[in-house]
């Protein structure tokens, strides 16, 4: 369902249906990754397009629009009511984020093929152990493509797999993890704000996202072998300034 003034409501089977022009701007809530070529189509149409990475705004502009019932409709209006600064978007961003979802699904796979054949025995564990051994080597290709695209699409990725040290066969799991957590990165937000998104502050447990904060775990047991908050904190810290800092320098005239 989409609106272009609040009053009028149109309903759509395809997001390419969408009668949007070169120049115009969507507004979206969500994108799923089977739609990600439907956008993707859309961005190379000349279409700004523009998504809510923070779902939990929608609790408080409902208050705040004195809206009870939730609906699509409601949820249009909630969307349109919102400040343009919460939402961004870039065929960069949505190619890493399917790349990135497929490894996040081998890696689920894998972790839950590895708790099951703690059960098991002779024939069955060793059927087991081959599938792991499968998804796994899934793993490494779908890791390898991530580190290239992101070497191509994200801003500093290059500059900061240099400075942490991470180059070389041995760090291709750190790089992926690396690629996952630049992609939840804001540069323009500043660092308390960020950490915050990766819930490393003290705050409402549901500002946080869940799936940046994992990505950082593992880019930190990577490292060193840690969960800990401040290890997380220095190697939050050292990716946003270098991509802060790019920011900065591209917003200055030449």
């Amino acid at each position: 369902m989409y609106s272009v003034n609040v009053e009028n409501f149109y309903k759509v089977t395809r997001i390419t249906k969408i009668p949007a022009q070169a120049g115009d701007e969507l507004y979206v809530d969500v994108i799923p990754i089977e739609l990600t070529d439907e956008f993707v189509d859309m961005l190379r149409r000349g279409v700004k397009i523009f998504y809510l990475r923070r779902l939990t705004l929608f609790k408080p502009m409902y208050e705040k629009l004195g809206i009870n019932t939730k609906s699509a409709k409601n949820d249009t209006k909630a969307l349109m009511a919102l400040e343009a600064k919460w939402f961004k978007v870039s065929e960069d961003f949505l190619a890493m984020r399917r790349l990135i979802s497929a490894y996040r699904g081998l890696l689920k796979s894998h972790q839950r093929l590895a708790n099951a054949m703690k059960a098991l025995e002779g024939l069955g564990r060793e059927i087991m152990e081959t599938a792991i051994e499968s998804v796994g080597q899934l793993m490494v290709s779908i890791a390898n493509i991530i580190a290239e695209e992101a070497g191509n699409r994200i801003l500093e990725y290059k500059k900061v797999v240099e400075t942490l040290g991470i180059d070389g066969d041995n760090y291709l799991s750190v790089r992926e993890a690396l690629a996952e957590v630049m992609t939840c990165i804001d540069p323009r937000r500043n660092f308390r704000k960020t950490a915050n998104f990766f819930g490393l502050f003290r705050g409402n447990p549901e500002r946080y996202n869940a799936r940046a904060r994992q990505a950082l775990q593992r880019l930190s047991m990577s490292l060193g072998n840690t969960k800990e908050a401040k290890q997380e904190k220095r190697i939050l810290y050292t990716v946003w300034k270098t991509m802060r800092t790019h920011e900065r320098l591209e917003a200055i005239p030449a």
